[in-house]
């Protein structure tokens, strides 16, 4: 059990699925400091659990996923160098623990993904959305300044040209079009959102844990600039994979035509 010091972030688990909560739905889960610092409690302690092997990543009620940080707070929270400072310090610790999870991560996503809603989606691996999903970046609408790391994020998933209009233009997006661009994985009807993600989440989490592992790492790798890949740390969980319990096991089940039960061994 996870001890948070708000309740403004919910964290449970299924079977081997760890699900994130953004509970804030009075202000479409806008995310408020001490949100962002239980992110990080959740997300760094589904890291240790063995036994959870996929995340998923959702808002309560049905308005929003993640609208934003709560600007409400900024006057006590941002009121000077130093406090800006340390909200920047916790926010960034939030968001890079869900990023560098290791486990595969799904955002679920109904309406409202505004803001650094997008950027919890995507430090998230695949992001399905509902087809009444909106998504906006908003920042030339508040004359905000945004982060090369932000930036960049976004530039990885849906090109210059997207990245551009999305912030150029600070308008909402349609799932449909942020699924056009890239932005989203898979759009499914508003009902049959959890579904949909449930049974993707119980479908790789049934998948040889090392693998999906080495595959999250790998790809983390690919997209690092040349000179900071470690392309022996792929081959060192590559030869992992070969030399595990679970390879075995999938071979065995294979020949006998069974399902295979993986230990993540």
């Amino acid at each position: 059990m996870i001890l948070l010091k708000t309740d403004k972030m919910i964290a449970h688990k299924d079977q081997h699925v760890g699900w994130i909560t953004f509970n804030n739905p009075a202000r479409h889960n806008a995310v408020s400091l001490e949100m962002w610092q239980g992110l990080a409690d959740i997300a760094n302690e589904f890291a240790r659990d063995d036994d959870i092997r996929v995340v998923v990543v959702q808002g309560a009620g049905d308005k929003a996923f993640v609208s934003g940080a709560d600007i409400s707070e900024f006057a006590e929270q941002r009121d000077s160098a130093q406090a800006t400072r340390h909200y920047d310090e916790v926010a960034e610790r939030g968001t890079q623990a869900l990023k560098k999870l290791n486990k595969p991560t799904l955002a679920m996503i109904h309406g409202y993904c505004i803001g650094g809603g997008v950027g919890v989606a995507l430090n998230c691996d695949i992001r399905i959305a509902a087809d009444n999903a909106r998504f906006a970046v908003p920042a030339a609408k508040l004359g905000l300044g945004y982060e090369f790391d932000g930036v960049r994020k976004l530039v990885d998933v849906v090109g210059p040209a997207f990245a551009q209009e999305i912030f150029f233009t600070a308008r909402q997006f349609t799932a449909a079009e942020a699924l056009a661009m890239g932005l989203i994985n898979r759009m499914v009807p508003k009902d049959e959102l959890l579904g949909f993600v449930q049974q993707y989440a119980d479908t790789i989490s049934a998948n040889a844990p090392l693998t999906v592992a080495s595959i999250k790492t790998i790809v983390g790798e690919i997209v690092k600039d040349d000179a900071l890949r470690d392309v022996a740390l792929c081959d060192r969980l590559v030869a992992q994979c070969f030399n595990s319990a679970d390879f075995t096991e999938g071979r065995t089940a294979f020949m006998e035509k069974r399902k295979a039960v993986f230990t993540g061994r």
